[in-house]
């Protein structure tokens, strides 16, 4: 395959990678409602429903993060290097989670469960909102600049220079806030939307859960709908030639248009995504939500970093030099890396259907109040 192939296909990659992050952050989002659910039988089938999922988040969100580096080392150097402030609170919060969950009901506690409760809070509140705010700087740009030759400067050989606040200033970006806050919703609609489909026995649960789709459910549309709004609205760059770019009235709109297909899948995913919330909050008892909105949200992530990446579109837009905006073709590998990675992401699908076999074999049997008191391992 030639260069811009390979560039294609593993800005697909990262696509995929990306949207199953977003799906998986339900485990944030049903962690995020810890602090204000007072009964503590509830507490506990919350953190040993979620609990059975949260090394699959964490070790998304690494993958993720090494394909980027892998594939596209320029923005990995650019966005974790520069925006550092951002990354590191990121990375805080999920080993804050990590922690929680090892030690939450450990024998010799000192901190009680309620601390640990507080940390996985965190993660699914300010975890998800980060990440958001991340993404989020892919289609309104951030403050940095890129020059190449500073590499062979031996007194300073740094490429890619920010901002003095080092992220801080994409953090309290108002514009990013929306998909921040978008994120934190949706999560939490769809771990409510878990928890219905994964925890049995207690139809008072059931009913809390079903409430807090709905809530959650419409705060997150609200938030959603005002960030379609800005992104179809906003001026993007087009790519010129290697390193020029020009501003372009409604670009992302454009893609849209202009990839058909690509606008064809954003509707759907969304249309899915309101039915799983619309009929799971209505209906008497309907439990499958969680796969609608779940394959819903992949398939609108999956436009969004088309929208973003693809048909000329730098995926990194820098707000201090046009011309240092990232796109696919100027901040990739070499042939040859991007060669030796695509033969060994053959092995993805493997790794896919062991993920969902094991998933399947741990949801076969619904998680019920009585189960806690004869699981010896729970969180």
């Amino acid at each position: 395959m030639t260069l811009e192939v390979l560039q294609i296909y593993w800005w697909l990659l990262i696509s995929v990678l990306g949207a199953l992050l977003v799906f998986l952050l339900f485990v944030q989002g049903g962690q995020s409602m810890l602090m204000t659910t007072k009964n503590d039988v509830y507490r506990s089938l919350m953190v040993n429903s979620i609990g059975q999922k949260w090394e699959l988040t964490f070790t998304t969100l690494v993958v993720f993060g090494g394909a980027f580096f892998a594939s596209f080392p320029l923005f990995y150097s650019t966005s974790f290097g520069g925006a550092y402030w951002l990354w590191i609170l990121i990375l805080f919060t999920f080993v804050g989670q990590a922690v929680s969950y090892q030690y939450r009901r450990k024998k010799g506690n000192i901190y009680g469960t309620v601390f640990y409760d507080i940390l996985l809070t965190i993660n699914g509140c300010l975890g998800c909102f980060l990440l958001g705010e991340a993404v989020s700087m892919m289609f309104f740009g951030a403050e940095f600049k890129v020059t190449m030759g500073n590499i062979l400067d031996p007194g300073s050989p740094v490429i890619s220079q920010w901002a003095p606040s080092h992220g801080f200033e994409a953090i309290f970006c108002w514009k990013n806030w929306i998909l921040g806050l978008a994120v934190v919703f949706l999560a939490r609609t769809q771990g409510a939307l878990y928890f219905m489909n994964n925890i049995k026995g207690d139809e008072k649960f059931f009913n809390l859960n079903r409430r807090r789709v709905l809530v959650n459910g419409v705060i997150f549309v609200v938030f959603f709908l005002v960030f379609v709004g800005m992104l179809f609205m906003a001026d993007g760059y087009e790519t010129l030639g290697k390193n020029s770019f020009a501003v372009v009235p409604n670009k992302y709109f454009c893609n849209y248009m202009d990839m058909w297909w690509c606008g064809l899948v954003f509707m759907v995913g969304v249309v899915m995504v309101l039915f799983g919330v619309l009929k799971s909050a209505l209906a008497t008892h309907y439990t499958k939500g969680i796969w609608w909105s779940g394959i819903g949200t992949i398939l609108v992530v999956l436009t969004l970093f088309w929208v973003a990446g693809y048909n000329n579109t730098p995926y990194y837009p820098s707000l201090t030099d046009i011309n240092s905006s990232l796109t696919i073709n100027n901040s990739s590998s070499t042939h040859f890396t991007l060669t030796v990675m695509s033969v060994v992401s053959l092995l993805v699908p493997f790794v896919v259907a062991y993920i969902a076999y094991v998933w399947y074999k741990m949801d076969k049997k619904p998680l019920t109040p009585t189960d806690l008191e004869h699981d010896s391992h729970a969180y």
